[in-house]
């Protein structure tokens, strides 16, 4: 364009009067407005995802990513001054399934062998300790195979760390430097530091969530002692099998809870796997409800007390198995607090989760599964897995996890038992981690490390719902790109090459089973 700049109208910057224009590239009719205007009016998620690079015009989605930029950035330029080396690590490596599933790579030159696309670079990190480079970063790019819901994608981004020679608080201590780096950068202010730290077990049992959110209340207290003589059968039953009772105080301050609303938190408990819900209001100074004749007038009182219920309050009990009923708790908690609109936007709250468990129960099988990973160093006797600790953390905010980390187990004996604890023969240790046990015997030296997920971070610093409006090309719900229509088939030349036989024939991904947002896995680092 040629012409000549005039004053800014209200509309712009300038405002030119052309005298000449050439076109350098024509353009369709665009599937939907893109203008900025018309935020509360985009079209559906999917078409925005196949048209993702119109999408990603808007200004909304420019600063999403200049902000995303600046973050990682930040990082970069903090750890560079901490020492720390920026080493990338195998995206093709053996297949040690860690918790999800992984990606499978045929390989043409070695017909019938496979390589897996990293779900972390974990040992890679540790092996680079064991190499003497003793402070590692990178920002790495993962893959699991596991079901999509707002904070997952089949292929996501984590800012990886690694140290020798540290402890979990010096891991804890630089982390709150990082992120108080960053802060400052981004916002301009500067955030509280130490983060304060809470148990697994202490945060389980008052906010029914391993990762809770701290920036409201609604916390439960155990009743188990207060009812443990009542002849109401249903409590009798779980307490005899060694369950918990918990209850929830709903301050009439809060908000209203009607007899409906009760019922559909009934509802509700059921669906996010409790047994059932139990209620009291309190009126004219004592607890009321439909099952308060199987309490004793004492009883119903102690109960308010540990409550700290008042005329109006409502009273929810939770009962059943240990882990089941707080988990469920949490998702009852968490409804409640947003229907009462609790939930305080543009609040952080940054807080270590520590004093995890090691190992966690299969209460079918009676096997045994890694609470974070196998890599982390026990705290206790393997002797004794249902009270062995772990030296692993995790970093949370406003209801999520951002990061886990831990001390690492760096001698070979030690990671051999725990393989065996989780079930693994010294075959399968000889078949997934042989090269890994190999090299924790050349004196690895202590060390330990994190992981924190960029995708996540930005999109909850961002407020974004999900980690789709903080990724470029993200994958949708079904974990399909509708961009370029992945995953897809290949013509049979190239799995004849491969020596691959399809029993699948041609999928329809677009009829795929969507996946159970509300499915729980544990990240590894």
């Amino acid at each position: 364009v040629e012409g000549t700049a005039v004053d800014s109208n209200p509309t712009g910057e300038i405002e030119v009067l052309i005298t000449h224009a050439e076109l350098l590239a024509k353009s369709k009719l665009p599937p939907f407005e893109i203008g900025d205007q018309k935020e509360g009016v985009l079209p559906d998620e999917d078409t925005r995802m196949k048209y993702r690079y119109l999408d990603l015009r808007r200004t909304p989605m420019i600063k999403t990513m200049e902000f995303r930029s600046k973050l990682v950035h930040l990082a970069r330029v903090y750890l560079e001054s901490k020492g720390f080396l920026e080493i990338e690590t195998p995206i093709l490596g053996r297949s040690t399934p860690e918790g999800a599933r992984d990606y499978i790579i045929p390989s043409r030159v070695h017909p019938g062998t496979f390589y897996a696309l990293p779900q972390s670079p974990q040992q890679f990190k540790q092996m680079l300790m064991v190499g003497g480079l003793d402070r590692y970063y990178q920002v790495a790019r993962c893959f699991r195979d596991e079901d999509s819901r707002k904070d997952r994608q089949p292929e996501f981004t984590q800012l990886d760390i690694e140290m020798s020679f540290v402890d979990s608080k010096d891991i804890q201590d630089m982390i709150e430097g990082l992120v108080s780096y960053i802060w400052k950068g981004l916002y301009g202010t500067e955030l509280k530091t130490p983060f304060p730290h809470i148990g697994y077990k202490d945060a389980m049992e008052r906010f029914g969530s391993d990762k809770p959110d701290m920036r409201y209340g609604l916390e439960f207290t155990s009743l188990t002692d207060i009812v443990k003589d009542v002849p109401y059968k249903i409590f009798r039953s779980i307490l005899a099998e060694g369950g918990i009772v918990a209850g929830l105080c709903i301050k009439k301050s809060m908000g209203e809870v009607g007899r409906n609303d009760v019922d559909r938190y009934i509802k509700y408990a059921k669906k996010v796997g409790l047994g059932g819900l139990t209620w009291m209001r309190c009126e004219n100074g004592v607890l009321t409800s439909n099952i308060t004749k199987y309490f004793t007038p004492e009883i119903l009182e102690n109960i308010k007390k540990a409550l700290g219920a008042e005329e109006g309050d409502l009273v929810f009990i939770i009962a059943g198995p240990w882990k089941a009923t707080y988990e469920g708790g949490g998702f009852l908690r968490k409804k409640i607090a947003e229907d009462l609109h609790m939930v305080p936007e543009n609040k952080f709250m940054f807080f270590w989760m520590d004093q995890n468990p090691m190992f966690e129960k299969d209460p079918v099988s009676g096997a045994y599964t890694a609470f974070h990973h196998p890599f982390v160093l026990p705290t206790g006797s393997l002797d004794d897995p249902d009270h062995c600790g772990g030296a692993c953390f995790d970093l949370c905010l406003n209801g999520n996890e951002l990061g886990s980390g831990s001390e690492r187990i760096h001698d070979a004996e030690t990671q051999i038992a725990v393989f065996h604890r989780l079930g693994l023969s010294d075959e399968k240790i000889q078949q997934r981690f042989d090269y890994f046990v190999e090299a924790l015997r050349y004196g690895a030296p202590p060390h330990g490390g994190i992981a924190i997920g960029i995708d996540r971070l930005v999109a909850i610093l961002l407020n974004k719902d999900t980690i789709r409006e903080v990724i470029a090309f993200p994958k949708n719900k079904k974990a399909v790109s509708l961009l370029d229509g992945s995953p897809s088939p290949v013509d049979d030349e190239k799995l004849q090459e491969l020596q691959i036989i399809s029993l699948a024939g041609g999928l329809d991904v677009s009829d795929a089973e969507e996946f159970n947002p509300d499915a729980e896995d544990k990240d590894s680092e």
